[in-house]
């Protein structure tokens, strides 16, 4: 397959992973999901490095600690949001990583006494926040904010577990061993919400296949977005990510009536263009960044 298409029957296997996740979690807490994904995720790299004759083992194991806490806190969060807001909103907020990775570099050049901002980013930065505000209003009720927050905290998080992706890379380590530890801590973490919860909840087979829905689509959607930004045009690729917003919006309305006002597609659209002109933008600053599809979004 190209890359274009591998990107785009990626976004789509998300988005899909994204029902399977609203589904689960009127079944099994967000921690739980979290911990399964990961166990299903850690036997297929593991099945994978195996057949290529590759080693899991890491020189840098504190590198790979503060990556999977960082990414598995925002995969928490990403999941929780999923469960509680429409679709379609937890997507978009999380897709602000790109946004906020334009902030950081903001703050970077400001802290390091740069002469000037690139206005261009902080530019980005502001239409992506006018995008937020404009979602949140109008398909978050009062008693809904926690949870939006929650899923803007995931894109930020999302965006710090970036930055520990691209220290990972240029330290040498593969994808297929950053997604592993990734992977490895979502079981531990997921685990510990759980025990912290009360508990593992009660399985059906229903339940079951949503759990393995969750944890074979994201690692499908993983392995073809690897192989999207290994062959193909990194803006490009991260363009046809977010056609991931337009899935699941389709998704929220057909399958859990979610809400349609012109102030919410206005803002997906701000946020969506937001992103691809940050991602456009740090890719003239930093011109050999490490693929984001081990974010796991």
């Amino acid at each position: 397959m190209s890359a274009p298409l591998l990107m785009i029957v990626a976004s789509f296997l998300f988005a899909t992973m994204g029902v399977a996740v609203k589904l689960a979690s009127a079944h099994y807490s967000a921690g739980e999901i979290v911990m399964y994904r990961g166990m299903v995720g850690v036997v297929a790299i593991a099945l994978l490095a195996r057949s290529r004759g590759s080693s899991l083992r890491t020189p840098v194991p504190a590198m790979h600690f503060w990556r999977s806490a960082t990414g598995v806190a925002a995969l928490c969060l990403w999941f929780y949001s999923i469960g509680k807001l429409p679709l379609a909103t937890a997507m978009t907020l999380n897709y602000m990583s790109s946004v906020w990775m334009a902030l950081f570099l903001i703050g970077g050049a400001v802290m390091l006494g740069a002469a000037r901002v690139d206005a261009r980013l902080v530019a980005t930065v502001l239409v992506g926040f006018v995008g937020v505000a404009c979602i949140l209003r109008p398909t978050i009720e009062r008693d809904q904010l926690w949870h939006g927050l929650m899923g803007l905290m995931s894109g930020l998080l999302a965006a710090m577990a970036y930055l520990q992706v691209a220290a990972l890379g240029r330290a040498g380590e593969p994808e297929t061993r950053v997604v592993f530890y990734f992977s490895l801590g979502g079981i531990v973490a997921g685990a510990a919400i759980m025990l912290a919860g009360g508990g593992p909840s009660p399985h059906s087979p229903y339940g079951v296949a949503l759990l393995l829905a969750v944890g074979i689509l994201a690692t499908v959607a993983q392995m073809m977005m690897t192989r999207a930004y290994t062959i193909g045009r990194p803006l490009v690729n991260a363009s046809l990510q977010y056609l991931g917003i337009a899935f699941s919006f389709v998704y929220g309305v057909l399958l859990f009536d979610d809400p349609v006002t012109a102030l919410a597609l206005a803002g997906m659209l701000l946020i969506v263009g937001a992103g691809i002109a940050a991602a456009r933008l740090r890719q003239h600053v930093q011109p050999r960044e490490p693929t984001p599809s081990t974010l796991e979004s």
